[in-house]
């Protein structure tokens, strides 16, 4: 009898505790999507974590770029997971040929300017970057200062055309850009 009630209640429990490691909204870093569809119908879509400004341990604020994300370093651009990016059309991503597919979005920011870098590999956790062996392109990206600060990390694809749209990464006092169209 006691094994009858003891067995569920361990089996509940271990449930309960599964299904709160998964729930990934309640991360300090929580889950983010972004996504746009084209006149026929296909999509982008960009799943991300987005990160605070305000350390989640401490809550005290931090410096964003250049400090928490180094200038010079791969940035896994967002938290957690690996950054990914899914295409049902063919793009130009600016210069670059970015067939139909699943991608891994990492940046490299820069005083000087930023850099996107589109990887062929996919589903890794979001550090380490897995090397320039494994990139389809690496891209120049517009980059500006904002007016007002913007927390927490948000990517957005904002639809400029038929067939167009630009990718935004903004946070803190930052936003970098690159257009997109459908090919």
């Amino acid at each position: 009898m006691r094994n009858k009630i003891l067995v569920p209640a361990i089996l509940l429990i271990l449930g309960v505790t599964l299904y709160a490691q998964q729930d990934k909204s309640k991360r300090p870093s929580p889950p983010g999507q972004a996504s746009v569809a084209f006149a026929d119908g296909k999509k982008i879509t960009i799943d991300y974590s987005r990160p605070k400004t305000n350390d989640p341990k401490s809550g005290q604020p931090r410096k964003i770029f250049g400090s928490l994300v180094p200038y010079g370093e791969v940035w896994r651009t967002g938290a957690n997971e690996a950054t990914s990016f899914v295409t049902e059309a063919d793009l130009m991503v600016g210069s670059a040929h970015v067939p139909a597919g699943h991608y891994t979005l990492y940046t490299l920011p820069q005083e000087s300017g930023w850099k996107l870098i589109i990887s062929k590999k996919t589903g890794q956790w979001g550090t380490p970057y897995p090397g320039e062996a494994d990139d389809l392109a690496r891209l120049d990206m517009k980059v500006q200062k904002l007016t007002s600060p913007v927390d927490p990390f948000t990517i957005s694809l904002d639809k400029t055309g038929d067939k167009a749209a630009v990718l935004k990464m903004s946070w803190e006092n930052t936003q970098a850009s690159v257009d997109i169209t459908e090919h």
